[in-house]
């Protein structure tokens, strides 16, 4: 179970990220984590879900205050919009004391070969300074893009360490097979 907002939550558990420790290369094995992800179809939130339970991390959903369509073109569209604009949407909330974290793992997936606009929102509402940023990333097959470069220049006194990425293009495959089933249904 994953609280949303400004509730965190800490779960137990144990895993291997990327190929070897999830933790943050040469964060302290007692370091204190934060697991913060932003997620639209719920591949990263089971990323997510996984580091914290790995981790014994806190976790947090970032959320914009007022949500992304449901409508999966018309939140590309809105994307694009926000991003071409620099636009930070507002948060629905905040991580409390987010200087008592060491380490903060940042989950996103790539939109328009980037962030989502709400990810630079979260890291502008957060001094994530002297913190370790441990991104993990999901893509529908473009990779990274610059979003590598987005979380660097919105957390320039943050160190950040290589993160895990997985490719997950479930809606857009799914969506283009029900587009082809649709076109060969008879109804007649």
């Amino acid at each position: 179970m994953t609280l949303k907002g400004s509730l965190l939550l800490p779960l137990t558990a144990g895993m291997t990220f990327a190929g070897g420790s999830a933790g943050a290369q040469g964060a302290s094995p007692n370091a204190r984590a934060l697991v913060a992800y932003f997620s639209r179809s719920g591949n990263t939130r089971v990323i997510a879900g996984q580091i914290g339970r790995a981790r014994s991390a806190d976790v947090f959903e970032i959320e914009p205050a007022e949500p992304y369509p449901a409508d999966y073109d018309e939140t590309v569209r809105q994307a694009q919009r926000e991003t071409e604009t620099d636009y930070e949407p507002p948060l629905r909330g905040s991580v409390r004391d987010i200087g008592s974290y060491d380490v903060v793992f940042l989950g996103f997936p790539i939109w328009g070969m980037t962030a989502p606009p709400v990810i630079r929102s979260f890291l502008s509402a957060h001094d994530l300074s002297g913190r370790t940023i441990v991104p993990f990333v999901t893509h529908g097959g473009y990779g990274l893009g610059r979003s590598l470069s987005v979380v660097a220049e919105h957390a320039r006194q943050a160190r950040i360490v290589e993160g895990f990425t997985k490719q997950s293009e479930q809606e857009r495959e799914t969506l283009s097979q029900v587009t082809r089933w649709l076109g060969e249904v008879r109804l007649e």
